[in-house]
């Protein structure tokens, strides 16, 4: 299924990048009762993190393109933590914080680039629960942050 997943990946002209290291004092992922859970994982876009506030400096396919990028580092985290993403069986849950001034209302829009993701990757296995919450600031400035709980075998 690895290969499968790194096929469908290539077919959607996507590449994982490199696991990003933690910023503070936690693990990227932590892997017990059969699940993963991994850390929030910000977006990067060439090498830069992806910052600013959705309604104020930044507008909503940039918050779309942002979540689709931490639902690719997320994807890099799972391979890094189990060793192959061929032990993914199942994407749980995702809880997505958008950076957002208070008039933004469109945090559900933005999610979906993580969720919609995960579903063209791993097709039925792909469909989650979620939270969207809007957020006055988020680490470093980013304008996401995207965490997972995954199931695996």
């Amino acid at each position: 299924m690895a290969t499968d997943i790194h096929a469908k990946l290539a077919e959607l002209g996507l590449t994982l990048p490199e696991a990003a290291a933690p910023v503070a004092a936690y693990v990227p992922a932590v892997e017990t009762g059969g699940l993963l859970h991994i850390s929030g994982q910000l977006p990067f876009q060439d090498g830069a993190l992806m910052t600013g506030r959705l309604g104020e400096d930044r507008d909503l396919d940039y918050g779309v393109e942002a979540a689709r990028r931490c639902a690719l580092m997320l994807l890099a985290q799972a391979e890094k933590a189990l060793g192959g993403l061929d032990r993914v069986s199942r994407v749980v849950k995702l809880g997505v914080f958008v950076n957002s001034a208070g008039s933004f209302t469109d945090q559900p829009k933005v999610a979906n680039g993580a969720s919609e993701l995960m579903v063209a990757v791993f097709g039925e296995a792909g469909k989650h629960a979620r939270s969207a919450v809007g957020v006055p600031v988020l680490p470093l400035g980013a304008v996401v942050e995207v965490d997972a709980i995954l199931e695996a075998r």
